[in-house]
C-alpha cells in the first residue's frame, strides 16, 4: 500500500509542470486593446498565445466588438494577473509582444482558455506548434461551436480552421 501511495505521489507530482511553468510575479493591466491583445502598467504588451479573436482594427470583424468587450470586462485596469509562457511558441511575436497566457490571480481564470470555452476566440496555432493546451483548447472551441456560442452562433458561416487566424468577416 506504501509503494502505491508513494507511486501516485510521484505521479501527482510529475503531472504538474503547467503550475511549475507558471509564474509568481503579478501584473497589473492597463488596458485590454482588443480580445486578444492586453497592455500592462508596466509598459509591455501581451499576446493572448494560442488563441485568437476577431479583428477590431483594420475592419472590424464580425464578433470582434463582443471579444474586445468581454476581454475588457474580465480584465478591467488594475487587474492584477499572472503571465505563464507557452514552450511549443516563440516568447514574443513580429510585433514585439510577450506571447503568453493570462490568469487572472483573484481567481486563477486562464483568460485564454476562458475565451474560447464561451466562444470569444478560436484556437490558434501559428506555424503549426501546437502548445501544452492545445487539446484542451480544440475541445473547447468545438464544443462552443456545436452549441453556437458567441462567434458560432454570431458569425455561423466562420470556418472552424485552428492552424489560421480566425476569419469570421466583415460585420
Amino acid at each position: 500500500m506504501r509503494r502505491f501511495a508513494a507511486l501516485l505521489a510521484l505521479a501527482v507530482l510529475l503531472a504538474v509542470p503547467v503550475a511549475q511553468s507558471r509564474t509568481t510575479a503579478l501584473y497589473r493591466i492597463d488596458h485590454v486593446a482588443d480580445g486578444d491583445t492586453v497592455d500592462l502598467r508596466n509598459g509591455q504588451k501581451v499576446r493572448l498565445v494560442q488563441i485568437d479573436t476577431p479583428e477590431v482594427y483594420f475592419g472590424t470583424e464580425c464578433y470582434g466588438p463582443q471579444a474586445s468587450a468581454l476581454t475588457k470586462q474580465l480584465l478591467p485596469p488594475g487587474t492584477a494577473v499572472r503571465l505563464s509562457v507557452e514552450p511549443a511558441t516563440d516568447r514574443m511575436d513580429d510585433y514585439g509582444r510577450l506571447l503568453r497566457y493570462v490568469v487572472r490571480a483573484r481567481d486563477n481564470l486562464d483568460v485564454n482558455l476562458y475565451l474560447v470555452r464561451v466562444g470569444a476566440a478560436a484556437p490558434y496555432f501559428y506555424d503549426g506548434r501546437r502548445g501544452m493546451y492545445a487539446a484542451l483548447l480544440d475541445r473547447l472551441a468545438r464544443r462552443a461551436r456545436a452549441r453556437h456560442l458567441g462567434l458560432w452562433g454570431a458569425c455561423p458561416h466562420t470556418p472552424y480552421q485552428p492552424d489560421r487566424g480566425v476569419s469570421t468577416g466583415s460585420r
